[in-house]
């Protein structure tokens, strides 16, 4: 797993901070199982935000049943991901992580997705939302072939 940290993971962290980080690492893992148990039942996720080739009315994805379509929609399509996250600002019961998502996809091509990726936990520290800004155009300039 590639992640750039400014913090240290394995100090103690606000819980938002937390469950972005094994919401990271169960993506590169490609746990979906493990990745769905860190979301509340009621969670949503608008990845991204507003209306998108993902979700086509822009309401998010919501509740365990969502959520697990978004995996199978979105991240089991992709054979690699590097999260690099330049700077995480955590308050209250939220986090803000700015980075890229590098996502490998078949046929060798790359895409950086630049953003800031903002989670929100309840108080039994899962998600209950997540919400990741980021504009599409952005990102599909950056898909390229890429040697095996």
């Amino acid at each position: 797993m590639s992640v750039t940290v400014c913090w240290d993971p394995e100090a103690e962290q606000p819980p938002a901070r937390l469950a972005a980080w094994r919401s990271m690492q169960a993506v590169v893992a490609g746990e979906k199982d493990q990745w769905l148990t860190l979301f509340h039942p009621d969670g949503v996720i608008e990845d991204p935000v507003g209306p998108s080739m993902f979700d086509e009315e822009g309401k998010g994805h919501h509740g365990t049943d969502g959520i697990s379509a978004f995996w199978d929609k979105t991240i089991a399509n992709v054979e690699r991901f590097e999260f690099v996250i330049r700077d995480s600002h955590a308050a209250g019961d939220e986090v803000a992580n700015v980075g890229t998502i590098t996502t490998y996809l078949p046929g060798n091509y790359r895409v950086d997705t630049d953003g800031v990726f903002v989670y929100k936990v309840g108080e039994d520290g899962r998600i209950v939302s997540m919400r990741a800004f980021w504009e599409t155009e952005r990102a599909m300039a950056t898909a390229r072939q890429v040697s095996a």
